[in-house]
């Protein structure tokens, strides 16, 4: 098989070869990346000769048959993504909740395909759910607005501010869950291409092992981790009415669920990457082709792109979660420090700081999956494969396969595995350590300020 491109051409040429693919892609498919076509271009088994056939072997004749008819299959044919889109089948129960709590009113609406329409039955319930519970929003939210407009202390003032804040992730639902429906479903849709590509390239159907059981542990768990936490504040805090957690079951549970979908999504990503570094490693050592090679390049530039679309599509989601654990975390961290050496409480950690450590660990936690998740999964793009492509022995190879060898590693440098929120943030460890830096230095003005106001109003 020739090769596309001479390895020294100019590095703008080397950007043009990446989106070079001869498969024409539907017109709506365009705006997402023309990586995700069907590789066409490197499935050139459509021309076998019948006559070449029949003159091989019985066992090359069936994998050479096979190869044909995977060649056939196209990303465009429902029917065919619905068979090896293992992944939907795996995490079904995950968006079918998301429905029930109003938040993703996405659909399968035909085999292979996601859709969001503001006309469908779940967008029609995801709106009539979100009012409803919109009612008893406000009539908790003005009991805990009077606490805070009335309180004098210290302590129920920090208490009121929390509980504010955790009714303010209700009134995003519409802008950070029904906006951005559309591109989630492109981006769940771009899944199932993804997995009738990996079949055609590498033979066999992308797994996840084990997925379907933990997803249903982890969605029971976000269930009963909001209903533990909830009773658990209103124990341990004081004016905190047990009636007033109805109207909170539902966000925390939600913003469980997106933690939780965040985790799923990322380990889905990484499971692929480690399953396709290890049928790439399989085949170039029985077979160092430049056909090969290319292909692989390709799956793993659709697999980036997979990975880089996670964020995009999720951008406005989790950019406003992050938010909300930031100001959750500074506050909770705060009431509880001036709690503790508070001179009427001595050094003693009571109910009501106990109430804010548990919001703390709860913030913490859940920043610290979204982080950890991320790096994870970018780490396990490009690491399996990079090792491959650096085993090889290229006395054996020949000239088009090294060609090839040095165009995948230039995609893997220009084209870095990142999980990015729309440009703004890049999701990684490094923003945990960056946000728990921005959280220190608020905490430190804040704790400054109150005992410049101690001290001046025991002087006074």
């Amino acid at each position: 098989m020739r090769s596309f491109i001479n390895i020294y051409l100019p590095l703008d040429n080397i950007f043009k070869m990446y989106s070079v693919l001869e498969e024409k892609v539907a017109a709506e498919n365009i705006n997402f990346d023309l990586l995700r076509s069907d590789l066409k271009v490197n499935l050139k088994v459509d021309n076998i000769n019948k006559h070449k056939i029949n003159s091989m072997d019985l066992i090359v004749q069936e994998k050479e048959y096979e190869r044909f008819e995977r060649s056939r299959l196209n990303s465009s044919d429902g029917d065919a993504v619905e068979i090896h889109d293992q992944f939907y089948r795996d995490h079904k129960l995950l968006l079918i909740l998301f429905r029930v709590l109003a938040v993703m009113p996405i659909l399968r609406s035909e085999p292979g395909r996601i859709t969001f329409s503001w006309r469908s039955i779940a967008t029609i319930y995801a709106i009539i759910f979100w009012c409803f519970m919109t009612v008893v929003v406000i009539i908790v939210g003005k009991e805990r607005i009077h606490i805070l407009q009335t309180t004098t202390q210290f302590d129920e003032y920090i208490y009121a501010i929390i509980f504010v804040i955790y009714l303010v992730p209700h009134f995003w639902i519409p802008f950070v869950g029904w906006g951005v429906a559309t591109e989630v479903a492109k981006y769940k849709t771009s899944w199932g291409a993804f997995q009738l590509r990996y079949f055609r390239v590498t033979g066999t159907s992308l797994q996840f092992p084990r997925l379907k059981s933990l997803i249903v542990v982890i969605s029971v768990g976000c269930l009963l981790c909001a209903i533990l936490f909830l009773l658990c504040l209103s124990f341990l805090l004081e004016g905190y009415p047990l009636w007033h957690t109805l109207a909170y079951y539902h966000i925390i549970t939600m913003i469980n669920m997106n933690c939780a979908l965040w985790y799923i999504n990322s380990r889905a990503i990484k499971t692929a990457s480690y399953s396709m570094a290890l049928c790439f490693r399989k085949e170039v050592m029985k077979d160092c082709s430049a056909s090969i090679i290319s292909k692989y390049r390709f799956l793993w530039l659709n697999l980036s792109e997979l990975l880089q679309s996670l964020g995009n599509a999720y951008a406005r989601t989790y950019s406003t979660l992050c938010i909300f654990i930031f100001v959750n975390i500074v506050i909770a961290v705060y009431g509880a420090f001036a709690e503790i050496v508070d001179h009427k409480h001595g050094y003693t950690i009571s109910y009501k700081e106990a109430g804010l450590i548990v919001d703390v660990v709860y913030c913490c936690t859940l920043l610290f999956i979204f982080c950890d998740c991320s790096h994870n999964a970018t780490l396990g793009v490009a690491k399996g494969i990079q090792k491959t492509l650096l085993s090889i022995n290229l006395l054996k190879a020949d000239l088009e396969a090294k060609n090839e060898i040095d165009l995948f590693i230039v995609a893997i440098e220009m084209n870095p595995a990142i999980v990015s929120l729309k440009g703004y943030v890049t999701v990684n460890r490094e923003l945990l350590s960056g946000s728990i830096g921005m959280i220190t230095v608020y905490l430190l003005v804040l704790i400054q300020f109150k005992f410049s106001l101690d001290k001046s109003t025991t002087n006074v």
